[in-house]
């Protein structure tokens, strides 16, 4: 088997696993902290619920640039390993957490030296042909939402059987597993010597230079924006779909179902539109998934009952399909040689902003404009950023790009 293809599959099962792992403690998290770590009160959970739950992503935000840079200038492999390594260490220690502080300084130390998806990412696409690039950054895109879907399931699963401490050594014991694999199997072509003679640049200076290349900002746009759709309406989902269904029963059944199938058919897809984008070219699927998802979001603010709801978020998973591995494809083809990684680590740190940012303002909002107004600003969000995003990626001086 060809050495790009060894590495698309043991990537795609590293990022399988590794994003499994990070939702595993989803649906037990504020049983947790209420039962294992002494926190009391219905409102004290609900703070110390968000903060874990945000710290991850505030620190990862932060720290994803430097961990780019560095990957430029000493490989990916070993920044992935780096990663991997360090986060089973961490979520290792979660599982010994004795209160709510210790549980929030991991979280906020897991996000600070996180990092496997975009260094995963980046090798994927260092190694793979131009031709198939599109199939590549699919099937990345499919392992990575089919471990967000499944580790929450997983977790709900052995939290019942084991209890909630052992499923963090679960955890660590299989983004450990990752990494052994991707320490063995995965081959990177990199020259450090030549990366070391290259001037070196910072953090805020690299991003200046990517900044001056419009159309990675855009995409960069896309990714914040798509993570600020996905996430701001979901801890209003439950009391959604209840007002749309009448039977409070199975309230938890129905809002699972309604928040599973846009990733199921995410992940479905990722991979076909990948491969149309080989094809048709990365810019037109980008554009089509873009307008689809757009308006996909806006109809969920007017249905009727949950399975119309079911049906339109199905649909809406399938164009959304089609937009992380279109704006992977197409970063790479507009990033200098030589600054790879780090304009992977920026679009990975506006994709945990989107996720930071889609839960702090979404629950804002809604207290003023309800789920349905969510629905209604991040589809024509989605729309105008789709206007932005072909604006800077047919400009003339792109023209020879597309043909």
């Amino acid at each position: 088997m060809k050495p790009w293809k060894v590495n698309l599959i043991v990537l795609w099962i590293g990022q399988f696993l590794v994003n499994a792992g990070m939702t595993m403690i989803t649906p037990f998290l504020a049983l947790y902290l209420a039962r294992d770590l002494g926190v009391q009160g219905e409102h004290a959970i609900g703070i110390w619920a968000g903060l874990i739950f945000a710290a991850n992503f505030l620190t990862s935000f932060l720290f994803q640039p430097l961990w780019g840079k560095l990957s430029d200038r000493y490989g990916r492999k070993i920044m992935l390993l780096r990663s991997g390594f360090g986060m089973a260490i961490v979520m290792v220690l979660m599982g010994f957490a004795q209160n709510p502080w210790h549980l929030l300084l991991l979280r906020l130390l897991n996000g600070t030296i996180s990092g496997f998806n975009p260094a995963s990412i980046s090798l994927v696409s260092g190694t793979t042909p131009k031709a198939q690039m599109g199939f590549a950054m699919g099937m990345m895109q499919s392992g990575s939402v089919a471990g967000t879907i499944l580790g929450p399931l997983i977790g709900g699963v052995l939290a019942d059987m084991i209890g909630f401490r052992p499923i963090f050594y679960v955890t660590g014991a299989l983004i450990f597993a990752a990494s052994f694999l991707a320490l063995f199997m995965v081959k990177e072509n990199f020259n450090r010597e030549e990366a070391s003679q290259t001037a070196q640049v910072s953090v805020i200076q690299g991003f200046k230079e990517l900044a001056h290349i419009p159309q990675l900002l855009a995409l960069f746009a896309v990714t914040f924006l798509l993570q600020f759709a996905m996430i701001s309406p979901m801890s209003l989902l439950p009391l959604y779909v209840q007002k749309l269904h009448n039977n409070t029963a199975d309230i938890a059944l129905w809002a699972g179902m309604v928040t599973a199938v846009t990733g199921i058919s995410n992940m479905i897809t990722s991979p076909i539109l990948g491969k149309f984008s080989d094809k048709f070219g990365a810019h037109r699927i980008l554009t089509y998934a873009l307008i689809g998802a757009g308006l996909m979001l806006i109809p969920q603010a007017f249905v009727q009952n949950v399975w119309q709801l079911i049906v339109i978020r199905f649909l809406m998973g399938v164009f959304m399909g089609g937009l992380l591995p279109s704006v992977n494809a197409l970063i790479r083809s507009y990033t200098p040689e030589g600054m790879e990684s780090r304009a992977f680590a920026f679009n990975s740190s506006t994709l945990a902003l989107g996720n930071m940012l889609g839960a702090l303002v979404g629950g804002f909002l809604s207290g003023f404009i309800g789920i349905e107004g969510l629905f209604i600003i991040s589809g024509c969000l989605l729309l105008i950023n789709m206007v932005w995003v072909r604006a800077k990626l047919y400009t003339r001086n792109n023209q020879s790009y597309f043909r």
